[in-house]
């Protein structure tokens, strides 16, 4: 059973809305001065407006119409031209106030007028306001030489009046610069992430396969002269290396090049993001260049979200890379543990471990183990690395295994 729609449910309103933001600000703005203008001649509406004057009324002829008109047009270029626009309704309705016409509701244009110079003034605020300060004050001068019956606290209050109104455009201005301050902020917050971001990743993919394709390079130079029908093989190795570097690459260019969805669809495909049942990849590849490795995986693996199969791909990525730099031929071992909440990752290397593995990033040294501490930071996890009591390195990580749903 479907439930009824109502006549004017929200999204029915919120379309027409929507469309009318997006329309040009100088036909919105045309549109509010028409609007105005007309009720200016609605009868019933004339008693509904500014005034302060109260001078005898003057009967209506032409050149109060165009007093009034000259109150209500010039809010169609309120935003492009507020001070203007200001100075035209102004006199307008000074000189209406002094002339002793009736009160018409084209003065509220002094209200939008004074409204928008404070929200829209950019160049001159100051001077506006004490030119717009000194206008009233001659103004209430005038009127009370013509025998204006308001008194001193009258035209204060008044003034208060219409310091209030630009003081609450000037507000909405102030908070319109701030948004687009923090706008600013965070987009250049978001761009400096993602060079991290795509530093990282440059780091991880280039560095494990060139270190791995010099590792197999210097065997196959050494296999050329000791055993050369074994040479084939570490060529072949380093080709294979290379082309995996290559779609990596790719991968990671195809990425940069998408947005929004496309990124986030094409991040989610097996076949070109690394993942976590490609460790055995990875093992594969370092023991093809001479490196000793176990890998042990226990738990039920539960299924986990991008990022968490992408951090514990560069984890294991990262310590094979640093072992075959610096214990090259030693015994490494990679442990995965799938618990209920959290993915564990070890990988130990024997014998001894050379200080640049360790150091943090700076001016000299690495940004391996300090940009892999930040991607496991931001999912919650942890992760450390240093040399062993009884000799090696060692690389622990703590990842939570969030469903994909999440």
């Amino acid at each position: 059973m479907t439930a009824r729609r109502e006549p004017w449910s929200a999204p029915m309103l919120r379309a027409p809305l929507d469309r009318w933001r997006e329309r040009d600000a100088l036909l919105k703005d045309g549109v509010l001065a028409l609007t105005l203008t007309l009720l200016s001649f609605v009868p019933t509406l004339s008693g509904v407006g500014a005034q302060i004057g109260d001078l005898p009324e003057r009967p209506a002829d032409a050149l109060g119409v165009g007093l009034v008109l000259a109150q209500t047009l010039p809010s169609a270029f309120r935003r492009r031209w507020p001070a203007a626009c200001l100075a035209v309704v102004a006199v307008a309705f000074a000189v209406h106030q002094a002339l002793g016409y009736a009160t018409s509701f084209g003065s509220v244009g002094l209200y939008v007028a004074l409204y928008s110079a404070g929200a829209h003034q950019v160049r001159f605020r100051r001077g506006l306001a004490v030119l717009a300060t000194a206008g009233y004050a001659v103004l209430a001068v005038v009127l009370d030489r013509l025998g204006s019956p308001q008194s001193l606290p009258d035209y204060l209050a008044f003034g208060l009046v219409l310091a209030a109104v630009r003081q609450v455009g000037s507000t909405v201005r102030t908070r319109r610069v701030e948004e687009a301050e923090r706008r600013r902020l965070t987009a250049e917050a978001a761009t400096a992430a993602e060079r991290a971001r795509i530093a990282r990743e440059l780091h991880d993919v280039v560095t494990h396969h060139v270190t791995a394709m010099v590792v197999q390079s210097d065997a196959a130079q050494f296999l050329l002269t000791s055993a050369p029908d074994r040479a084939a093989d570490s060529l072949t190795a380093v080709s294979d290396t290379g082309r995996r570097a290559l779609t990596e690459l790719r991968h990671l260019l195809g990425v940069l090049e998408a947005t929004g969805e496309a990124a986030s669809a094409d991040l989610e495909r097996a076949d070109r993001a690394p993942a976590r049942g490609r460790l055995e990849d990875l093992v594969e590849q370092a023991r093809r260049s001479g490196q000793p490795v176990e890998f042990d995986e226990t738990g039920e693996r539960r299924p986990g979200g991008v990022d968490v199969e992408l951090a514990a791909y560069r984890v294991v990525q990262e310590a094979l890379t640093n072992a075959m730099k610096y214990a090259a031929g030693q015994a490494t071992r990679v442990s995965l543990r799938h618990g209920d909440e959290h993915l564990g990752i070890e990988v130990t290397t024997d014998g001894p471990v050379s200080a640049p593995v360790q150091r943090e990033p700076g001016p000299a040294g690495g940004r391996g183990l300090a940009g892999l501490r930040a991607r496991v930071r931001m999912l919650g996890g942890e992760l450390n690395a240093g040399p062993r009591p009884e000799g090696g390195f060692e690389v622990r990580a703590t990842i939570p295994s969030r469903p994909v749903q999440e």
